[in-house]
């Protein structure tokens, strides 16, 4: 079976060559090559490389610079700014990027990531992902009446809505309820222009590795969507405080609670449909 992580973030150290934003409870530095070394030591053919939002806002050129060193692991996704009037030229030319396979947008309630719904930048975005025919990220978690709101505004365009649309923990434990949103997730399921990251769900338990507490909302995530709707990511290093790699991929590995059948679509087939993008196996 190919395997392919949804959603991870690499990136260098923080260097006046290439600064951080912020500084986020991330390791010092997890470069491509460590990614690679990572997805190796458990299996993982490839991965859907996010450029993160936190550390470089719409600067993608270290993304760039992993893709090209290792064309078969990776596909690139680059963050971009509602506030710019020209975001469709920016995108037309981020389609033109070797590797290049979608955007993304931020849609939370955080300082620097919450904006009205109906703001005309996100309607520019989702227009020019149509013309450019790439989808759309959506971050809309804690959030999720804002996301819904641009989904339905848009049926033409493609989007992947990011973790689950659930607010994840960054460092331990996870809150007392922390699927109090799912409802709502499941309501969204009838989006037809939509599909849904199974990313990050290892830090929504309360129980310790392997986490067998995630599998009974997971089932009514996987009953409301279809497997061929739902993709399994890491969300690494984002998660790194919570659980590393390798109990981050493990659980669902070796679960009883899917067919091989089921774990093979959520685990890299709708994620190669969603991105239509594979990676190449040496």
């Amino acid at each position: 079976m190919t395997i392919i992580d949804s959603q991870v973030h690499a990136y260098e150290a923080n260097t006046p060559k290439r600064p951080w934003h912020n500084v986020p409870n991330w390791p010092a530095h997890v470069t491509g090559d460590e990614m690679v070394a990572a997805m190796d030591k458990v299996g993982v053919d490839g991965a859907i490389f996010i450029s993160a939002f936190s550390m470089y806002r719409y600067d993608a050129s270290y993304a760039v610079e992993v893709q090209k060193a290792h064309p078969d692991r990776f596909a690139i996704v680059k963050p971009v700014d509602p506030d710019n009037p020209a975001v469709d030229d920016v995108i037309a030319e981020w389609k033109k990027t070797p590797g290049a396979v979608g955007i993304r947008i931020m849609l939370t309630k955080e300082p620097g990531r919450d904006r009205d719904p109906n703001d005309p930048g996100l309607d520019r975005i989702a227009r020019s992902a149509v013309k450019h025919d790439l989808p759309v990220n959506i971050l809309c978690w804690g959030n999720l009446e804002a996301g819904t709101a641009l989904i339905d505004r848009h049926p033409d365009t493609r989007f992947i809505i990011d973790h689950l649309a659930i607010l994840q923990p960054r460092t331990p434990p996870a809150p007392p309820q922390p699927w109090a949103d799912l409802p709502k997730v499941l309501e969204l399921a009838r989006r037809n222009n939509a599909v849904i990251k199974v990313s990050g769900a290892c830090t929504l338990s309360r129980e310790p590795y392997p986490f067998p507490d995630i599998w009974d909302p997971l089932a009514r995530v996987f009953d409301a969507w279809g497997f061929d709707r739902c993709l399994w990511g890491t969300d690494w290093t984002r998660a790194y405080a919570v659980v590393n790699y390798e109990q981050a991929v493990g659980p669902f590995l070796k679960t009883d609670r899917l067919s091989e059948g089921e774990r093979t679509m959520l685990m890299s087939g709708a994620c190669a449909k969603a991105y239509r993008w594979s990676p190449k196996k040496s």
